[in-house]
């Protein structure tokens, strides 16, 4: 293997970074208003409980119906035109939540921001524009950006709010996605060629397929549960945070700040440890624990500043690091040749999981006030705690794509077959159509001499 093969070349860091910028503009867009909408929609004509949850996560909702038809549109009239259209949309659905003085304008509004749903979209344009040696570490980038934006967006809006209406975080989020369109024609390379591409796209028939896979079923059923303990304890936290500690939503970054930042460093440490160690499983136990402990604190001690703190503190905590430790588990957990198929059945989960989440939160509020929507999220992660203490230990691998077009096709049953013999190596799978091979192994095998050795032969077998 060469040398080169290891770097990205400066198209590829042009348009991994430019792609992960769109994608981080419209991830601060949408959550900037989350930390207090729920406050804000309150004072709406015809506002209830239930239906501020529903404005809160039918964006999910729309995300989850729309990001894989949107993907299958874009291998058929071209990526950058689908990404346009559904950043027009997000800027459409921003604009008419800012004008909204009415529940429904509004839940329309959300709803058409999450129709905008050019997610997966944006990572099949990245894999147009990377080669399948870039392919892992560029997808590496668009998640660290979007866990960057989260974090980030979280705060500003509530710092924001202290100068500009709520409403108003709307209007700015239409400008990011205008912003977004403006990296996209002049910033993100225009690809030679645009392909399916099975590690970074669904595909109808294994989607289906792998929704009933044992181990990624339970880390679909994660997803869903993290992100409906997210929505629906945001339902009830900036209220809490107002009634029980006299924070308006303009002082609340006070409140999210320190927090955030204290559970971004501590979730930072927790995932280095994790990987050196090997020990994902206690770990990813402990986070689930965190959420837990989180929504008990918030529950019982909702006026004593310094309890709230510590629950907010291990609230944003176990959600960073369930965030962090769940796609890197589905990734080595799927197929090597179906790793975009289980991607896209993740982000579903994830996003039904937001739209459950509002919807049940908003009804438990109304109904329970804010104690029914606290126990109802300690009653997921108990649920979540059970399921994740079966799972099995997950092991550290690696996945690669080796490209076997140059080599004789003759000759590639033979490689795969010297692969699969190979010590650590977990899955050999040869795509013909695409001339690919699949290989997920254990981390050492892929830098063990043999290993190299076989891939460089491949530059030989013609001879």
């Amino acid at each position: 293997m060469h040398a080169a093969e290891h770097k990205m070349t400066a198209t590829e860091r042009k348009a991994v970074f430019s792609l992960s910028a769109i994608m981080g503009l419209r991830m601060v867009g949408l959550f900037m208003v989350l930390p207090l909408f729920s406050l804000y929609a309150h004072q709406l004509v015809g506002a209830t409980a239930t239906l501020i949850g529903v404005a809160m996560g039918v964006y999910g909702l729309a995300q989850a119906l729309f990001q894989i038809p949107f993907g299958y549109l874009s291998d058929k009239v071209g990526r950058k035109p689908i990404i346009l259209m559904g950043l027009l949309i997000f800027c459409l659905g921003s604009l008419v939540a800012g004008h909204a003085t009415h529940m429904v304008p509004m839940i329309i509004g959300r709803a058409l921001q999450g129709i905008g749903a050019v997610g997966s979209t944006i990572l099949a344009m990245m894999a147009d524009l990377t080669r399948e040696s870039q392919r892992t570490k560029s997808m590496a980038i668009a998640g660290i950006t979007i866990g960057f934006s989260f974090s980030v967006a979280m705060f500003l809006g509530p710092v924001l709010s202290q100068w500009i209406s709520i409403n108003h975080l709307f209007y700015l989020a239409a400008g990011f996605g205008l912003i977004g369109i403006l990296v996209l024609y002049f910033s993100v390379p225009t690809p030679a060629t645009e392909s399916w591409h099975r590690d970074a796209e669904p595909e109808f028939k294994s989607f289906f397929q792998l929704i009933f896979h044992p181990e990624l079923a339970k880390l679909n059923i994660g997803i869903l549960i993290l992100h409906a303990i997210f929505t629906a304890s945001f339902v009830v936290i900036p209220i809490s945070l107002k009634n029980n500690l006299g924070f308006a939503a303009h002082d609340q970054w006070e409140i999210y700040l320190p927090t955030l930042l204290g559970s971004f460093i501590i979730s930072l440490f927790c995932i280095g440890m994790a990987e050196r160690k090997g020990q994902l499983k206690p770990y990813f136990i402990g986070g689930i624990a965190a959420l837990l402990a989180a929504a008990l604190l918030m529950c019982y001690f909702p006026a004593n500043l310094s309890l709230m703190i510590l629950g907010l503190s291990a609230f944003f905590g176990g959600f960073s690091l369930m965030e962090a430790f769940l796609p890197s588990l589905i990734s080595r957990t799927a197929p090597a040749d179906r790793k975009g198929s289980a991607m896209g059945v993740y982000s579903c989960s994830q996003f039904l999981g937001i739209f459950m989440g509002g919807v049940l939160g908003g009804w438990l509020y109304g109904k329970f006030s804010f104690s029914g929507v606290y126990l109802f999220c300690a009653a997921l992660s108990l649920f979540w705690l059970v399921i994740a203490c079966a799972m099995q230990a997950p092991r550290t691998l690696v996945t690669q794509i080796i490209r076997l077009s140059d080599a004789p096709r003759a000759k590639w049953s033979d490689w795969a077959t010297a692969c699969r013999a190979m010590p650590g190596m977990v899955e050999v799978i040869v795509v013909e159509e695409d001339g690919l091979a699949y290989l997920k192994m254990e981390r050492s095998a892929s830098r063990h001499p043999d290993f190299l050795h076989l891939k460089e032969s491949l530059n030989n077998l013609g001879a």
